[in-house]
């Protein structure tokens, strides 16, 4: 076994059996092996050893006077501190309710006596593998869970002081375009509003990239979200930009769903707002959203169908990566974010509220 900080172990096995022959051969076998094992002959003293030092493994006999096997494991699976120790059941009692039983408590696995040496060590080759696979994926997802709120704390300073000169520079080409329009040659006017819309666009990409980082952190519980009142809220949003290209919007009774309201939102927001950009000059966007149950995953599939100018096949993983356009910033102006801060947005609640998305 491996620690956390990549140092091999050496296995700590606890051995329960009140029959000493039975110890001594668990023993040695094991011992041959390279186990760290330490013996109890009843219950009471198991327990014990417990509390000293927590084992990686425990192999346990049933049937012991005073307190038998299964007492012991309760006791073992109700202490936080032990709850995670795997335990393999060792028995002459092989009857099917024996080893339900087992199971029911607690236990990972079962073998029946007189036991075979090969499966014993298999057996418990195989448990120390999960548990150390365990371990594994428990360290790994701290250190995930670290870095993203490094990348969290990097993206708000970032955002931060970046934003500041930004604001800046949007503040002086501001100025000069109104106070000095007049007075400046009309090349180098245009500099400045070329400046300017420069600048605008990368406080946007800013926000985006700050958005996107958030995604997916924050722990909120779920909640009844009225679909048609988050829709009628984003056109009221989007109301500006609807008038301007003469967008018409249809879209049915929609149901209510378990969900956080505030992603919502945003995702419809982005769907809509992306499909009313991508139309061409000459046509007025028409957007219909609709909805139909899916009863084999328990779920609504929410459809947005527009007269846009559409992506061809090959380019329907990219859309959804960071950064990927298809078009140029001049074609249709966006940060190349909003496809992917969509999926970002579905697979956080999807994980958040247990969905099974295909």
């Amino acid at each position: 076994m491996i620690d956390s900080l990549g140092k091999p172990v050496t296995p700590d096995i606890l051995l329960v059996d009140d029959t000493l022959d039975n110890l001594k051969v668990l023993s040695r076998v094991l011992m041959v092996q390279g186990y760290h094992i330490r013996k109890a002959l009843n219950g009471r003293m198991a327990l014990q050893a417990c509390q000293t030092v927590i084992p990686d493994l425990i192999l346990l006999d049933i049937l012991m006077p005073d307190m038998d096997g299964y007492a012991v494991c309760q006791q073992i699976k109700a202490d936080p501190r032990t709850t995670g120790v795997p335990v393999i059941f060792i028995s002459a009692l092989d009857a099917g309710f024996d080893k339900v039983r087992a199971f029911d408590i607690g236990g990972v696995d079962y073998i029946a006596k007189p036991f075979q040496v090969e499966e014993v060590l298999a057996r418990v080759k195989n448990q120390l593998t999960i548990q150390q696979l365990q371990k594994d994926l428990k360290n790994l997802n701290q250190k995930l869970l670290e870095s993203n709120q490094e990348l969290e704390q990097f993206a708000y300073a970032a955002s931060h002081d970046l934003q500041s000169p930004l604001q800046s520079i949007l503040g002086y080409t501001g100025v000069m375009s109104f106070k000095y329009k007049d007075n400046l040659d009309p090349e180098v006017l245009q500099y400045v509003q070329k400046i300017n819309q420069a600048g605008l666009r990368m406080k946007y990409l800013i926000q985006d990239i700050l958005e996107y980082s958030r995604l997916g952190t924050e722990q909120k519980e779920p909640e009844v979200v009225d679909c048609q009142a988050v829709v009628a809220e984003v056109l009221e949003n989007l109301a500006e930009e609807i008038a301007k290209k003469g967008a018409v919007i249809n879209y049915e009774p929609l149901p209510l769903v378990m969900g956080d309201r505030a992603k919502f939102l945003q995702l419809w927001q982005n769907l809509i707002s992306n499909a009313i950009k991508f139309c061409s000059p000459q046509v007025s966007p028409q957007v219909e959203i609709k909805f139909s149950p899916d009863k084999n995953l328990r779920l609504w599939r929410f459809m947005v169908q527009d007269n846009g100018i559409g992506i061809d096949s090959q380019y329907f993983q990219r859309i959804f990566e960071v950064f990927q356009r298809l078009h140029t910033y001049q074609e249709y102006p966006g940060t190349g974010i909003g496809m992917a801060t969509c999926k970002k947005l579905l697979s956080a609640t999807a994980v958040k509220f247990g969905w099974n998305l295909p």
